[in-house]
């Protein structure tokens, strides 16, 4: 059910975030002395991980332009150079990239042995980044302007994967001790992270000796504002220039001319617990498959910004469609019978907590008995990855790991995936997506992706439920906003106010 109190609590909230962006440590938030001005920008999801580049805070840094890879995604999905300056294939299992001149935030260059260093410990990184997925290399510096990565087993699209924002590329002052990474200054991106509070507050100014050129805005001022309304009020009483994930039912409260939709490879997706509780019985989960109205999610809760779900890879991955086959080896659905099941969500997703309430009202109807537990997303990840709740309501942007569409299937679902909500352990999904690793050629790998997808969705661990459109809150005065498909950008260097 739609709350029509919304816009009045966004006014009532207005006033929480008034003088969130004031200034910190001398830094002007209206300009500078060179006539720019900061970057004020209220982003959805608190550090989870202490801004860790190996798990889901690498795409803060990467949105921020603070950190960067050898390679990046261009707007086709391909590999494009970036901290690399071009690479060739020397054999099945090795590759030779060779980098541009830069440096790094601390002064220091970007050098082979430096890279070779940063490549070494994410590959020693515990847990494993997503993007890493079944994946080994080790990486060697090659005379003075070389890296070559060696592969444990051939990976055809090595420098898709390391475009992976968890894959970036830190000075050896990040360092320390247990596997972990600071990339306070010491990043390679044009804005260089100065200040952080905690999970509150993030401060951010220009790198003047960025390799790509001098950023347009001196800095950025970032709040972390997990509730949607905030943030959208925010936006519209003028306290910030960028405002990531509005929520659909504040669109309507913002001007037309300062909401941007993307179609997105965002998938929002109700994941079944396949080790334990109630959803290891496959019909069960079939139960619950057939119970979801996916329709009414994506013209209720979503008011038209997305579509019904059909797949892990929804319509802006544009060669899905076309190469989808039926799932294999369904259950045949079972009787709940007053089964008790606790479905959990986050609310950094405004949608999200309403997603799971539909899905709780179309479960009970079918039989099942439901509670909700709805936590801020960095409270709620931990608990959900040792699989403490019988299902997870989550979105996922199904490219943002790897730019490769077996990347999300080997972490998702597989045995040793590392982010396996589902802990679904198949030996017949392992053996698709491994079969759909080794291909090289794009449009055979594109099949063989499909017909994992076809034998993951018939164990019934997953029911997506609508790909989404992302909307960003863009104010008038700003310019150069970078929103792609694949939510890894949001600031560069061309973005001003």
């Amino acid at each position: 059910m739609r709350h029509r109190l919304r816009p009045l609590l966004a006014l009532v909230l207005a006033p929480v975030l008034a003088g969130c962006f004031a200034s910190d440590g001398g830094s002007d938030s209206a300009g500078s002395a060179d006539g720019g001005s900061r970057l004020r920008v209220a982003l959805a999801f608190p550090p989870a991980e202490n801004l860790s580049p190996y798990g889901a805070d690498s795409t803060i840094l990467s949105r921020l332009g603070v950190t960067e890879g050898l390679t990046a995604l261009d707007a086709n999905g391909a590999a494009a150079p970036a901290l690399a300056a071009s690479w060739r294939q020397e054999n099945d299992r090795t590759w030779l990239f060779t980098l541009r001149e830069a440096t790094f935030q601390d002064g220091s260059a970007v050098t082979p042995a430096a890279v070779a260093t940063a490549l070494t410990h994410t590959a020693q990184a515990k847990p494993a980044p997503a993007a890493l997925a079944g994946v080994t290399f080790t990486a060697k510096a090659d005379g003075a302007g070389g890296v070559r990565i060696t592969t444990g087993t051939p990976d055809p699209v090595l420098p898709l994967r390391l475009s992976s924002p968890s894959l970036a590329i830190l000075s050896g002052k990040a360092y320390g001790t247990q596997d972990k990474a600071d990339p306070v200054g010491t990043a390679t991106g044009p804005f260089e992270l100065t200040k952080v509070l905690g999970s509150t507050a993030v401060t951010l100014d220009r790198y003047d000796d960025y390799w790509g050129g001098r950023a347009q805005a001196p800095g950025i001022d970032v709040k972390f504002v997990a509730d949607g309304t905030a943030r959208a009020s925010a936006l519209r009483t003028g306290q910030v220039d960028l405002a990531e994930a509005i929520p659909v039912a504040q669109a309507a409260t913002l001007d037309k001319a300062i909401r941007e939709a993307t179609a997105t490879t965002r998938t929002t997706s109700l994941l079944l617990n396949t080790e334990k509780g109630a959803f290891k019985d496959a019909a069960l989960r079939a139960a619950a498959r057939e119970a979801v109205d996916t329709s009414v999610l994506a013209k209720g809760v979503y008011e038209g910004y997305a579509d019904p779900g059909a797949g892990i890879y929804g319509p802006a991955v544009t060669w899905a469609a076309g190469k989808r086959t039926e799932p294999v080896g369904r259950a045949k659905a079972g009787k709940p019978d007053g089964t008790r099941v606790t479905i959990a969500t986050y609310d950094n997703r405004p949608e999200l907590p309403e997603v799971a309430q539909v899905l709780k009202q179309q479960l009970e109807k079918t039989g099942f008995e439901v509670t909700l537990e709805v936590r801020e997303y960095s409270r709620l990840e931990s608990d959900a990855l040792e699989g403490k709740f019988d299902a997870f309501v989550g979105a996922r942007n199904s490219l943002v790991d790897t730019g490769d569409p077996v990347g999300v299937l080997a972490s998702d679902y597989t045995c040793d995936g590392t982010y396996n909500l589902a802990l679904l352990c198949d030996k017949d999904v392992d053996r698709a997506v491994a079969k759909a690793a080794d291909i090289a050629d794009t449009a055979e790998r594109q099949d063989a992706a499909m017909a994992a997808e076809a034998e993951i969705l018939g164990t019934d661990a997953v029911v997506p439920l609508v790909h989404q459109r992302i909307i960003t809150g863009v104010g008038g005065s700003v310019r150069g906003a970078l929103l792609d498909p694949y939510e890894r950008t949001l600031v560069g260097i061309g973005t001003r106010r």
